[in-house]
């Protein structure tokens, strides 16, 4: 017999934890404009190349199926056989909710609550998959900014630091899953490989939108900003990461001197927008099922 799931949190707290990311969203925000020059922004913005712009989208379309993928792994490993097409279809709404409806149902409380009763599996170890996904991509991420830090960084104390933090973790993330959790185990690797392709193409999307810009790729002082900005994004402290990334980008750009402030929260601000439509079109299944079995 599947799990219970846990009773919801009260309206009030919902409503006080939306308002709460409201702040900060429009916080951040308000910081930011005050910062850059929004007729050089816009010019930027204008300029700004629609082909790579496409090649951007495509870059970061495939990597939500890659994570979808990859989140399939997990459900498999507590016997969740779940069509991969149907997969990617719950994983879209899933990046729908996420945007668009945080104040009422989060996408990854939404692939929990509907796995656990189609598939009548336990509540604990979906909640457990959808939660390990994240820490895979997490460490993933890490992985790709400590090769960053090896090219743009020049403290070498830094990134000896961050190398052995990212060790560390691994191995702490290794023998956890393999004592605690091994339904999970037999994928540990195959899932993070997983996860490094799901990263390794947001880098891509952002070297893209770096070329629309017109900035060259060895400028890597972007990306490295663009990767800590996307740990930042992970922090559940606004809605869809807005006006987190702007922050990063903007004090980023000024920490490294040499980049345009303005220019950079423009990256920002297209990530941002691929991200928005990229989720939008999950829309569609808030109005068909989208666990439902296609017909022959």
């Amino acid at each position: 017999m599947a799990d219970t799931p846990p009773r919801k949190g009260s309206k009030t707290g919902r409503i006080l934890k939306l308002l709460l990311k409201l702040m900060v969203a429009g916080l951040c925000i308000w910081y930011v404009s005050g910062k850059i020059d929004f007729q050089k922004a816009g010019t930027a913005l204008k300029q700004a190349n629609w082909w790579w712009l496409a090649a951007a989208l495509l870059a970061f379309v495939l990597s939500k199926i890659f994570a979808a993928i990859r989140l399939n792994i997990y459900f498999r490993d507590i016997n969740i056989h779940l069509p991969q097409f149907r997969n990617l279809k719950l994983y879209w709404l899933g990046m729908f909710y996420n945007l668009f409806l945080p104040g009422a149902i989060t996408g990854d409380a939404y692939k929990v609550v509907i796995l656990t009763r189609k598939y009548n599996s336990s509540y604990r170890k979906t909640t457990l998959a959808v939660l390990l996904d994240r820490v895979s991509g997490l460490l993933g991420l890490a992985l790709i900014l400590s090769i960053y830090s090896f090219i743009v960084l020049k403290s070498h104390w830094f990134i000896f630091l961050a190398l052995a933090a990212i060790a560390c973790s691994f191995v702490l993330y290794y023998f956890v899953i393999r004592r605690y959790f091994k339904d999970f185990f037999s994928n540990i690797f195959s899932t993070f490989a997983w996860a490094i392709l799901v990263q390794g193409s947001q880098v891509v999307c952002a070297y893209f939108i770096m070329a629309a810009l017109g900035i060259p790729a060895h400028v890597t002082e972007y990306i490295f900003i663009f990767l800590i900005s996307s740990v930042a994004a992970v922090l559940p402290v606004s809605i869809g990461a807005v006006g987190i990334r702007e922050v990063v980008f903007l004090e980023g750009a000024k920490y490294f001197g040499g980049l345009d402030p303005d220019v950079s929260v423009v990256i920002s601000f297209l990530f941002f927008l691929i991200t928005v439509f990229t989720s939008l079109w999950g829309v569609f299944y808030v109005f068909r099922d989208p666990l439902k079995e296609s017909k022959n």
